[in-house]
């Protein structure tokens, strides 16, 4: 039975509050050293990104639907006719009760209505719309449950947690309790795939130009002009990274886990930017490499790339470490490197070593962490 004390929000786990957000370096802080170094070595030497980290984003996603479910449960057995009047009491709690609702407060109840950040910005459009989604919202799902029991029949199940008593569910209340967990699913898989991009675009073209035996600078230093390289460290249509090999010259690097569905992407990439760089005075002849994961069967991006003077690199490729510095002593005849002389075999366990002797932590200073 209800008391007056009673919220959705005080039965929500804080476990599962924790987890609603995460700022890059609470993530960081999450993951550890050991297992950025290996998921770095792991793109550097061709693996997907995406698979690295799909582990790490399963377990949130289930934690978070995990803590869906004990809420929903906690909130049938609290509630009076939970089941009907949840839009009411979800909508109460966010108008705040007299209290200003932290965002993973707010989060989490609009999760419980189905809805996602990006939901509430296209689908009700804005706040002003959520009372006709709510009304839209009980009829869909009222037609929803009774075709889904002429589909798979009636159900009533009893759970029975604890010392609690049993708690019963039937395809209404599964119903709600999927679309606050698909609404979760959403936004998680969005903001992780995000966050992950931020972050490991940065560490591996830190990682990759270091392996090449360029030292990271602050890009307003212009005392060093011989191989050493800068990170852009904001959204403008810059370079992702500044290479200089020898005063005069240098090569632009734009990087992006790209897979074959996004040929525009690379197109794009390609054309950002300019031949020339000033810097401290000094006029730098600059080529352009564009690392990607992978290019589809058919594309012309790289018949386009070589026409253009630039060069592409798809990260998929088990040596594209190897085909880097090979790159880059193409376009400039005095750079000299280690991996030069040695086979694609050779380079992986090179690889492995060297990886060990970058400062990961160095190129925090270039990834926006909140």
């Amino acid at each position: 039975m209800k008391t007056k004390n009673d919220s959705v929000l005080t039965l929500i786990p804080e476990e599962g509050l924790n987890l609603v957000q995460y700022s890059g370096k609470e993530l960081l802080e999450k993951l550890g050293n050991d297992i950025i170094s290996n998921v770095v070595l792991g793109v550097l030497s061709g693996e997907n990104l995406r698979s690295l980290t799909e582990g790490l984003t399963q377990r949130r996603i289930l934690l978070m639907n995990a803590s869906a479910f004990v809420t929903h449960l906690r909130s049938l057995k609290t509630f009076d006719n939970f089941e009907k009047d949840i839009n009411k009491i979800i909508s109460s709690e966010l108008e705040s009760g007299g209290r200003r609702l932290k965002n993973d407060e707010k989060t989490y109840l609009y999760w419980m209505l189905g809805l996602t950040k990006k939901g509430i910005e296209n689908v009700t459009r804005g706040s002003e719309g959520i009372s006709e989604y709510l009304d839209l919202m009980e009829t869909n799902l009222s037609g929803i449950s009774k075709e889904v029991a002429s589909l798979y029949g009636d159900i009533d199940i009893e759970i029975h947690s604890g010392s609690d008593s049993d708690i019963s569910m039937n395809w209404p209340t599964l119903l709600r309790c999927f679309l606050t967990m698909s609404a979760q699913t959403l936004t998680i898989r969005g903001s992780e795939k995000s966050v992950y991009g931020k972050l490991f675009e940065k560490f591996v073209l830190g990682s990759a130009l270091t392996i090449m035996g360029a030292d990271y600078i602050n890009r307003n230093d212009t005392s060093r002009d011989r191989m050493v390289f800068w990170l852009s460290s904001n959204d403008k249509r810059e370079s992702d990274a500044t290479l200089l090999i020898r005063p005069g010259y240098g090569i632009s690097f734009d990087i992006g886990f790209i897979g074959r569905g996004n040929p525009e992407i690379v197109m794009d990439k390609l054309t950002r930017f300019e031949s020339r760089m000033e810097r401290g005075g000094r006029r730098n002849l600059m080529s352009t490499i564009v690392l990607i994961d992978t290019l589809g069967e058919n594309s012309t991006a790289t018949r386009i790339a070589y026409e253009m003077g630039a060069h592409i690199i798809q990260m998929s490729d088990s040596y594209w470490i190897h085909e880097l510095a090979h790159v880059i002593k193409e376009e400039h005849p005095t750079f000299d490197h280690p991996l030069l002389s040695m086979t694609k075999e050779q380079s992986i366990p090179y690889l492995a070593e060297t990886i060990k002797k970058v400062d990961l932590s160095a190129f925090l200073s270039a990834i926006e962490l909140d």
